[in-house]
């Protein structure tokens, strides 16, 4: 054998060598392998740091450990660990609105999962995370009885009839991989699931029990997405401590209905005015649900306590206002005006329109169920009248100083 025969064999081999170690290490993402590298694996997990940040110098050694560790444990698996230079590699940054350091995002099958990673910074938890996103997102079920038994009602549940070794399966597998953590899926065992004979998708609606069926072309994808993600993502959601970050990340105004969490009576009424007078505002304003109780610090800053709800109000991310009269949530007409009004700057311009009165009013109304700030020691006619609407309170609720830098573009 001579060396020119050989000499091939032996570049393939040290390729090869080179590819495996490099695959157990955090792998630098940019612009110029960004599309390569998001489509090498069904995992992509990416890391997007700053030097000039401390959070991110913190994090980058326990992501790169954590890459080795996963890989050592996992040899075979289907990810990747990136890290994004967001200094020389601003433009990744941007095109996936990063706004603070570090972040962690996840790519499934090429694709970004919404829901960033937040929790536990330590090896251990990020391979346990990296290792569910690689799990199966499909549960599934032997018989009807066991479907009915297991299934959880109370939350939203995609049900599927489908030839596992067909397209129509795949398509589904992948959106169940993005959406995971909306809704839960369920399919038929193999042995089960050749009872049918035709393709059936169906989703189980939580707030009305009924059944949505799927009546679309199940080789489109996008189209599939599309339809399990409009049926999934419910248009009002709840805001609770924990998802408070993330929902102000989205950047829309709050819509927030406070509520008795004992008496979720109106809940439904209010989502059906959401869905009928803001069908086409979708990207301009949040419809949440809170916690009155939970969230009695807001409440104050309306002149309302536990014992005026529900409430409705929109916290613009400057300024909160308050929707005026309850009675009329439902009138036709009027939760539209209310969000158009915002968005046009009448509610900014009506609050200060006779406002020495409205204040007065107020500060007597705070007095009278006893809430005080410190500022409000004195009589309220002896105190000068404030003359900007009530503060924003959730825009305090943006990601923590103590875990990111907030990103100032002068910084890059």
């Amino acid at each position: 054998m001579n060396l020119s025969s050989v000499l091939p064999l032996l570049v393939a081999c040290l390729i090869s060598l080179v590819s495996a170690q490099g695959n157990k290490e955090a792998v630098e993402l940019s612009s110029a392998n960004h599309d390569h590298i998001l489509g090498s694996a069904t995992v992509v997990f990416v890391a997007f740091c700053a030097d000039w940040c401390p959070f991110s110098r913190r994090l980058k050694p326990i992501f790169e450990e954590s890459a080795r560790v996963f890989h050592q444990e996992n040899p075979q698996a289907s990810a990747v660990w990136a890290i994004v230079d967001s200094q020389r590699q601003a433009d990744i940054g941007d095109k996936y609105f990063v706004n603070k350091y570090p972040t962690m995002k996840v790519f499934v099958n090429g694709e970004l999962i919404s829901k960033e990673y937040r929790s536990t910074r330590s090896v251990e938890a990020l391979t346990n995370f990296v290792k569910y996103q690689l799990s199966t997102a499909m549960n599934e079920f032997s018989s009807q009885d066991q479907l009915n038994q297991e299934m959880d009602k109370s939350k939203r549940n995609i049900v599927a009839w489908l030839k596992k070794d067909g397209p129509e399966f795949a398509n589904l597998k992948k959106v169940a991989s993005i959406l995971r953590e909306d809704c839960s899926f369920w399919v038929p065992t193999d042995n089960f699931g050749t009872q049918t004979t035709e393709n059936k998708l169906s989703f189980f609606d939580p707030d009305n029990n009924e059944e949505a069926k799927f009546t679309g072309n199940f080789n489109d994808y996008d189209f599939v997405k599309q339809w399990v993600t409009d049926k999934c993502i419910p248009l009002v959601r709840e805001v609770t401590f924990e998802n408070v970050e993330e929902l102000t990340e989205e950047g829309m105004p709050f819509l927030i209905y406070f509520r008795d969490p004992d008496n979720k009576s109106t809940d439904k009424l209010f989502g059906e005015a959401v869905a009928r007078e803001l069908y086409d505002q979708r990207s301009a304003i949040n419809p949440l649900l809170a916690d009155g109780h939970k969230f009695a610090h807001p409440l104050k800053h309306l002149g309302k306590t536990k014992e005026d709800l529900p409430v409705l109000a929109i916290d613009s991310f400057q300024h909160m206002y308050l929707f005026p009269d309850m009675t009329q949530m439902n009138v036709p007409g009027k939760l539209r005006e209310f969000v158009m009004d915002l968005h046009s700057g009448k509610l900014h311009k009506e609050f200060h329109e006779n406002l020495d009165q409205r204040m007065i009013d107020l500060a007597k109304a705070k007095a009278a169920r006893g809430i005080t700030d410190d500022h409000e020691a004195q009589a309220p006619s002896a105190r000068p009248i404030d003359t900007t609407p009530p503060p924003s309170v959730f825009k305090d609720l943006k990601p923590s100083d103590k875990r990111y830098s907030i990103l100032q573009k002068s910084e890059l």
